[in-house]
């Protein structure tokens, strides 16, 4: 049997790569970058706050349904997709561009380290074997999700990178993207 990940772990890791993708962000940083790192980012905080909504908080809720840090999860997943909203409506030539990217980076982290601290260590005391399981589900619906998106996904990952790698990763998400979609053929002509 493969390998599979806990549901913690996979937590974890995303919490990760949008922390690196915030360290890749600059003032100074090209325009186009720029909206490559943000679109990134927003991308993957809503399939991460999707994700969680629909599996880890189900899970934690039947262990321990009156957690304060639990009831106020859905609540600060609402507040980044407010900002989020708010990114997609404007582009990096608007002044306040950077700030509301700054205050996306700070409402995450916060989220983010009250995740790390109380949830992810309620759920590996209190569903130990269940994880891997959960892991698994997470993995098929992101896929799922990731699925409804690939040009997209790729393009901005590609573009969150400098140049010469976001060249090969382009690539290679483009091939991914073929793979996850399948390989459809257009149907044959009588």
């Amino acid at each position: 049997m493969p390998y599979v990940p806990t549901i913690t772990t996979m937590i974890r890791l995303d919490h990760t790569h949008v922390v690196a993708a915030f360290h890749r962000y600059g003032s100074e940083t090209a325009w186009w970058r720029k909206r490559a790192i943000v679109n990134s980012v927003c991308r993957a905080l809503e399939i991460h706050a999707q994700l969680e909504e629909e599996i880890f908080y189900p899970a934690l809720a039947r262990i321990a349904p009156t957690d304060e840090t639990l009831k106020k999860s859905r609540p600060e997943h609402d507040e980044l997709r407010e900002v989020i909203a708010k990114l997609r409506g404007m582009g990096p030539e608007n002044a306040a561009y950077d700030s509301l990217f700054m205050e996306l980076m700070r409402d995450t982290l916060h989220h983010v380290a009250d995740e790390e601290t109380r949830l992810l260590p309620l759920a590996e005391r209190a569903l130990g074997p269940e994880l891997r399981t959960l892991g698994a589900d997470m993995t098929r619906r992101r896929m799922q999700l990731l699925g409804e998106h690939p040009v997209e996904v790729a393009v901005n990952t590609a573009g969150t990178f400098p140049v010469a790698t976001a060249v090969l990763v382009g690539l290679l998400a483009c091939g991914v993207a073929r793979l996850v979609g399948g390989n459809r053929r257009p149907a044959r002509m009588a």
